[in-house]
């Protein structure tokens, strides 16, 4: 991709991958909101690399289409690459950074969509018990449709997002502990889940 900027190049890249793995074309606040960047900045690369042939679209929605394959930044194969989501995300040149996850956790079909995964490095050691550290990384799985008891989730708690173990299900309720026995157990409703994401995999952060 000879002639592109990082930022035009990784556009690329998130367009193809989008297609590849939803059948269309992504929107412009799509791309926008996967890195995290104004709609009319997402229009100005769009039209830069129109004028470099790498693209073409219309005024019509989910129009954009590619002229060429994307050369694809080298990487160990097997890896997809996830946004991170954080509380204190890490940008560079401009937009959010993103991490590589082990494809053999995502799964394959529809369910495997990796627009529904967000990585978050894990602050504190109150997950220490379940072999989360201070410093990991962690995949999570956004909005899950079901939680199971064991399952590590991603949870509101007074207004916060804190990691939280699935203990046990009571009648028409969830327990979730954290793993800290200086914190209560969350008890709520099975209809009102306070749940974010579910982790699905967690990276070692080597010192």
């Amino acid at each position: 991709m000879k002639g592109l900027t990082e930022k035009q190049k990784r556009i690329l890249e998130f367009i193809e991958e989008f297609m590849n793995s939803s059948g269309m074309s992504p929107t412009v606040y799509e791309i926008a909101d996967h890195f995290r960047i104004k709609t009319s900045t997402v229009f100005a690369h769009l039209k830069a690399l129109q004028k470099k042939n790498f693209l073409r679209r219309s005024s019509k929605a989910r129009s954009i289409a590619l002229a060429q394959p994307v050369k694809r930044t080298r990487r160990p194969t097997g890896l997809r690459a996830v946004p991170v989501d954080d509380a204190y995300p890490v940008f560079r040149d401009g937009f959010r950074q993103e991490v590589y996850c082990d494809a053999a956790f995502i799964g394959s079909g529809p369910a495997a969509d990796v627009r529904n995964l967000f990585a978050m490095k894990v602050r504190g050691s109150s997950m220490k018990d379940h072999g989360i550290l201070d410093g990991d990384i962690a995949i999570v799985k956004r909005h899950p449709s079901s939680v199971r008891p064991g399952d590590i989730v991603l949870a509101w708690v007074n207004g916060m997002t804190e990691l939280r173990s699935c203990l046990r299900f009571d009648g028409d309720s969830a327990v979730f502990t954290s793993g800290d026995p200086r914190k209560r157990p969350i008890v709520c409703p099975l209809s009102d889940l306070p749940v974010k994401g579910v982790v699905i995999s967690v990276q070692r952060s080597l010192p």
